[in-house]
């Protein structure tokens, strides 16, 4: 499946914010309504920021962030390729490696030339699309992974 990715619209807000909670904070204090109001101000931000969504006839699939700040990073970089997600029925497929072309290729535009993620199971995954370990550290009691890539 070739995937089309856009820029995220108001309709694919509640989704991608329902398939980001689960996924990604179903163990916080994060709510869903702070997960939609965040996508929301990428979404009507200075465009710098942005959130992409990957739709199957229509139907969003997926998405991923380029954001200033990570969320309780531990790390005084910036910017960062963020919340990578793919319904799981579609991934495998390509999906997840058009999102993050398509951040990479925003922010290259943007002028930016390293750009940053942390991730601890997808690992082999960003390393197949040219992004480099950096340092492993602990976070909240797991391992994780910082990692980079160089746009220029």
């Amino acid at each position: 499946m070739r995937p089309a990715i856009e820029a995220m619209a108001e309709g694919d807000v509640e989704p991608m914010a329902r398939l980001r909670l689960k996924a990604f904070f179903e163990d916080t204090d994060r709510t869903f309504d702070e997960d939609m109001a965040g996508l929301r101000g990428l979404i009507a931000g200075d465009g710098f920021e942005a959130a992409f969504v990957a739709r199957d006839r229509g139907r969003p699939i997926g998405s991923c962030l380029l954001v200033r700040d990570e969320i309780s990073s531990p790390h005084d970089l910036t910017p960062w390729l963020a919340g990578l997600i793919v319904e799981e029925a579609y991934r495998g497929g390509g999906v997840g490696t058009a999102l993050v072309r398509t951040v990479e290729s925003h922010a290259a535009s943007a002028g930016i030339g390293t750009l940053y993620l942390y991730t601890w199971q997808a690992r082999g995954f960003y390393e197949a699309l040219g992004w480099t370990a950096v340092e492993t550290f602990e976070q909240d009691g797991a391992p994780m992974l910082l990692m980079s890539k160089s746009l220029l």
